[in-house]
């Protein structure tokens, strides 16, 4: 066996079935013994430096890293020069421009920063969210034709517009010019546009394509401010606008669209975090609020408090309500857009855990006993299309596969699909719409959105079984939980958790260190909540720690966690600090759990 693979405690099946792995292969063991050494660092945190592939040369860039380091000129981008000049033009003849915006985190915060960009130019805008349910995703004929109307001459797209054919000729048609910026994956053909800045064009040689639509917007507009600057435009009676000063709307939509935190992203969340430290956005500041987030920001808060809440508006709700908050000064009308948003991710929970149950069971039939496919497809009529991306995500954590769900209307069906590392579901998609076997679709490796005629849904679930099975059985044959170190409980502390934050911020490519806590008896397991599981467990020294597994009360994990109470177990995990009450201490949030191995 070799080393790199070598068991974590000997676990090789967990109760979720997957075997523990030790994060450090041999190499970067050395690595870390070599961090402590020379550096000073801790063994907790050399490993954990390690086992992300960071050299011990690299450790203090990695640790602070600088976005002047890391940010590369922009002309790097396909189609920034031909952006640059028209939007330079539309600045300087004070044209109405219009900005186009996905309905999610990363389009309301691509729409903001161009839009308060803009602002500060003194360039009237219009921006436009389209409605999930009427409008779908990405521009629209009739939209684009309503911009024209109210005065817009320039369109600029965010998050979207990369395979906008028909409606890009509407706009022509309509005297507008169009700058598309988008991060989505781009087929060869591309709209006949004046800019299309995309570091997923397959021309395009940045190597920036793991920016989110809103981190490539903060590129054109350090671009745009050099233009602009080399035009002596700014002066006494108009300033430069702050550009660091909007990184918190980068950070959010980094962290939300679930793109790699390394490198110049990396750069982009930790800046962005410290600019959400001084709240002096009003619409985050009572955002933050209504979410009862505590403590400083954290790509936490981002991810799973934040993030949900803005793309609620897009979900269920007006989908314009996210970027509508980013961007308001007046803290009374910011607090009643935030108090909605957050009535609106309850109800889209209340949604979502009725539809998922009835993904589950259609999923369950379909696999059968033998748990057989590559892909997991269910389609209901009656399910609000607005959480599609949600059910599919929860499929894909449940049956470990790649996974969509469609909401049906009649003939045609809206859906969303949620990849496994390792599978591209973007590519897969554009071949199937490529095939005809769907209406339209696309997105990224690990998620996709596709709209597909009911007659057409046994031909697509073909296509996937014949295109993924192979793919997907390399991806789940090397499934293992990656460890960084053991634990006891007494070593649980919230200094411990704050040394390893210094590593991150953690998300997709950075993921969380996740530690081990050898045979603690499990003192008491209960559900709270809406199905989370609560445990309690206890260390042979007679220390305790706090554990959570969230909506897993009900599942695999929860069941085997209940049943074995009063016994010790192998509990897996991620730390965090639990400031609930006004005190601090540490928590345990489980991501499995295995029984120690009895030697002969």
């Amino acid at each position: 066996m070799l080393a790199q693979n070598r068991l974590f405690l000997d676990v090789q099946s967990s109760f979720l079935g997957r075997a523990w792995r030790d994060r450090l292969d041999l190499e970067a063991q050395g690595h870390a013994q070599a961090m402590v050494q020379l550096y000073g660092h801790s063994d907790m945190l050399a490993r954990v430096l390690a086992g992300r592939g960071v050299a011990p040369d690299e450790a203090a860039h990695f640790l602070e890293p600088t976005l002047r380091s890391l940010m590369p000129d922009p002309d790097v981008l396909s189609d920034m020069e031909p952006a640059l000049a028209r939007l330079v033009r539309a600045i300087e003849t004070k044209e109405t421009v219009a900005i186009f915006g996905d309905y999610d985190v990363d389009g309301a915060c691509s729409s903001a920063l161009v839009a308060s960009y803009l602002e500060d130019c003194g360039v009237p805008y219009i921006i436009h969210i389209p409605d999930r349910i009427f409008e779908g995703y990405g521009p629209n004929v009739e939209a684009i034709r309503a911009l024209a109307e109210r005065g817009a001459t320039l369109l600029v797209t965010v998050d979207c517009g990369t395979v906008s054919f028909e409606p890009f000729e509407a706009a022509k048609k309509a005297g507008m010019d169009v700058v598309v910026i988008d991060h989505h994956q781009a087929p060869e053909v591309l709209p006949q546009v004046v800019a299309l800045v995309n570091p997923n064009r397959q021309d395009d040689l940045s190597g920036l394509g793991h920016l989110c639509a809103t981190g490539v917007a903060f590129m054109v507009l350090v671009g745009l401010n050099r233009a602009l600057r080399r035009k002596a435009y700014w002066s006494s009676a108009r300033a430069e606008p702050d550009l660091m000063a909007r990184l918190d709307l980068v950070a959010l939509a980094t962290v939300a669209d679930v793109v790699p935190l390394k490198g110049l992203n990396r750069a982009f969340v930790m800046r962005g975090l410290v600019v959400m430290r001084a709240r002096a956005r009003p619409g985050l500041r009572a955002l933050f609020d209504a979410a009862g987030a505590a403590g400083p920001p954290s790509s936490y808060h981002l991810g799973y408090l934040i993030g949900p809440r803005i793309n609620a508006g897009g979900r269920i709700g007006d989908a314009a309500l996210g970027a509508k908050l980013l961007l308001m000064q007046d803290e009374v009308e910011a607090a009643q857009i935030a108090a909605e948003l957050d009535r609106l991710n309850r109800e889209r929970q209340t949604i979502e855990v009725a539809a998922v149950e009835e993904a589950t069971a259609e999923a369950l039939a379909s696999l059968g006993a033998q748990d057989h496919g590559a892909a997991v497809v269910t389609a209901q009529e009656g399910w609000h299309p607005g959480v599609v991306g949600l059910i599919a995500a929860r499929l894909k954590e449940r049956f470990k596969r790649p996974a969509f769900a469609i909401a049906m209307m009649g003939k045609v069906g809206t859906g969303s699909g949620r990849s496994i590392p390792g599978v591209d579901l973007g590519r897969v998609v554009r071949a199937a719409v490529e095939a005809g076997l769907l209406v339209k679709g696309g997105g990224h490796a690990m998620a996709a959105g596709i709209t597909v005629e009911r007659e057409r849904l046994g031909d697509f679930r073909a296509f996937l079984e014949e295109k993924l099975t192979s793919a997907v059985e390399a991806a789940r044959a090397g499934e293992a939980l990656m460890v960084d170190a053991a634990l006891t409980a007494a070593g649980a502390r919230p200094e411990l958790v704050e040394e390893m934050e210094r590593a991150g911020p953690f998300g997709s490519g950075n993921p969380d260190p996740v530690f081990v806590f050898p045979a603690h008896r499990i003192v008491d397991a209960s559900e709270v909540g809406t199905g989370h599981l609560r445990v309690r467990a206890k260390a042979g020294d007679g220390a305790f720690i706090n554990a959570i597994a969230f909506r897993q009360a009900h599942e695999p994990l929860g069941r085997a966690i209940m049943a074995a109470r009063g016994e010790p177990l192998h509990l897996a995990g991620t730390l965090a600090i639990d400031r609930w009450g006004g005190g601090e201490r540490v928590q345990l949030r489980l991501l499995d759990a295995a029984k120690p191995v009895r030697r002969v």
